[in-house]
């Protein structure tokens, strides 16, 4: 009889205890932690700007929303494409790895296959056609979007009528002469491009903001 008894305590322990709460609450918890995983792999998620090659759209320690679905839904964690979505465009600022080592890069998408690209000065011309507004030089439009250029390094290297292949994109930074872009590391694979900026939600020396982009 005691030591039924004992063992129907210990049941009671388990069912109230760690392994109880975990039975109740924690495989809830489980499954919403794999979804919200899944979610920032798929969905959203944010990225922080370690350098300046960006400025003056983005600046070091920027906190930057993206969109991780702009260009298609993948597998959680590979670069398999499941959901085919958008095509990058002009003027996107797009997060990918770079092709010449690896590393994880924000740049703008200046253009895209089929482009005939000139670059002079820091200054952009696609398919003959200057991207500078008139009086402002250190502003480009790409359709709807500006970008305000920082040219206090100069422009970096100049490209001369270059022709971007098709299923390729043409990316650099806005900050023309402090940046390591596809001037550098060649053209990067529409395909390659796994997110899309969206806005700024935090600024060193501002706190939260809302920068769209």
């Amino acid at each position: 009889m005691g030591i039924g008894t004992k063992r129907s305590g210990t049941r009671d322990r388990d069912t109230t205890g760690a392994r109880g709460w975990f039975r109740r609450e924690g495989r809830q918890l489980l499954v919403m932690l794999v979804l919200l995983a899944l979610a920032r792999t798929s969905f959203a998620n944010h990225y922080g700007v370690p350098s300046g090659s960006m400025e003056y759209t983005l600046m070091p320690g920027d906190h930057v929303v993206v969109d991780m679905s702009a260009y298609g839904l993948r597998v959680p964690f590979t670069d398999i494409t499941l959901v085919p979505r958008g095509r990058p465009g002009r003027g996107d600022i797009a997060v990918f790895k770079s092709p010449a080592d690896g590393v994880r890069l924000i740049k703008r998408v200046v253009a895209v296959g089929g482009d005939r690209v000139s670059l002079a000065g820091g200054h952009l011309s696609i398919n003959g056609e200057a991207l500078a507004e008139p009086g402002a030089a250190d502003v480009e439009q790409f359709g709807d979007r500006s970008a305000r250029l920082n040219l206090d390094m100069g422009g970096g290297p100049d490209i001369d009528g270059l022709v971007v292949p098709a299923g390729q994109v043409l990316v650099v930074g806005d900050h023309r002469g402090n940046s390591v872009d596809g001037r550098y590391f060649g053209f990067v694979p529409a395909s390659a491009l796994y997110a899309r900026a969206v806005g700024v939600f935090w600024r060193r020396g501002e706190g939260p903001v809302w920068k769209p982009l």
